[in-house]
């Protein structure tokens, strides 16, 4: 027998206002043939008044809770990986653990932009497993559309916001049972310039825009997944052809497309949603994740991986079984 977080949840939240990319057009220089042609992405979910990072990381945790059978309460560790706290300080962790009911445990935010949830994945596991807390949230939420320049095509049409959401449970398991397998977590700070956000309270007191050199991202991002994901299963004695299915980072549907071709990956074992939901940064693998779950096509025993990059660089590589 081993340790495991196992996950035992899936929720996910999206804003009420879609934006199609007939109606971005109206007013960015812009067309659906091309951002279709470039992104893959048809619309996008855009956050309104009212709506936060905490309050869509909120009702994406209800819901994993409720898939989980549990309350807030039962839950010792909150993870959330965010780019757009709803305050400098305290943590957006801390306000959605009080309205879960779950005071009194672990809360914390991680940054790692569009990594955030593997990073959160990773630090939570190795938590649960060293007997910190028994069963944790981990939360992906991101208001990204208030980061863009709606002047910058080439960016504003990327980004949506939203959120996702796992509970994870330590449990003794069989070797071959269910839980998380393995964390590969990497970052490299000499390509912060390819993208980033141009504020921050310690320069400018006032945050910024988003800022992305798409060609250079392309391809960094194309060799440091087919990298981490060679790398996650030779660690553990497996190869591609033994996955059920690769949920990635949903920023680019040529990345997608470029980075299963690299591995020698099947299209259909690539869950896809940049389609719907565009590059929602940290809440983008746990959307797609729960997208599948709720769907019927990931099931219980299937062998998933999880992979994304985004700005730092930061990257990685989670390998699970459900």
């Amino acid at each position: 027998m081993t340790r495991r977080s196992v996950m035992i949840g899936t929720g996910s939240a999206l804003p009420q206002r879609v934006v199609t990319n007939l109606e971005l057009a109206q007013t960015v220089d812009t067309s659906d043939e091309w951002i279709v042609e470039r992104s893959g992405i048809r619309q996008r979910y855009v956050a309104g008044e009212g709506e936060t990072t905490s309050t869509l990381a909120i009702s994406a945790a209800r819901r994993a809770l409720e898939a989980a059978g549990l309350e807030g309460k039962d839950i010792g560790l909150i993870v959330l990986a965010t780019t757009t706290p709803d305050q400098t300080f305290p943590a957006t962790a801390t306000i959605v653990q009080d309205a879960l009911g779950a005071n009194g445990g672990i809360a914390f935010d991680v940054a790692a932009v569009c990594s955030g949830f593997l990073y959160g994945v990773g630090v939570a596991d190795s938590m649960l497993r060293t007997g910190m807390a028994t069963r944790a949230l981990v939360i992906g939420a991101e208001t990204m559309t208030r980061l863009l320049d709606w002047d910058d095509r080439a960016t504003c049409v990327l980004f949506g916001d939203g959120a996702g959401a796992v509970v994870l449970e330590a449990r003794e398991v069989e070797e071959d049972g269910p839980g998380v397998l393995a964390t590969h977590l990497h970052a490299d700070g000499a390509h912060n310039e390819l993208l980033y956000v141009d504020g921050g309270p310690s320069t400018t007191q006032s945050v910024g825009h988003l800022r992305m050199k798409g060609r250079e991202v392309f391809r960094h991002a194309v060799v440091n997944l087919a990298d981490v994901l060679s790398s996650i299963l030779t660690e553990c004695g497996l190869s591609p052809a033994d996955l059920d299915w690769v949920v990635p980072h949903q920023a680019n549907q040529r990345i997608l497309d470029a980075t299963a071709k690299k591995l020698g990956l099947p299209p259909e074992k690539v869950v896809v949603t940049v389609d719907r939901h565009a590059n929602t940064s940290a809440a983008s693998v746990p959307l797609a994740l729960d997208t599948a779950v709720r769907d019927g096509r990931i099931k219980q025993g299937d062998l998933i991986v999880l992979e994304a990059m985004g700005g730092g660089f930061t990257w990685g590589a989670c390998l699970l079984r459900v």
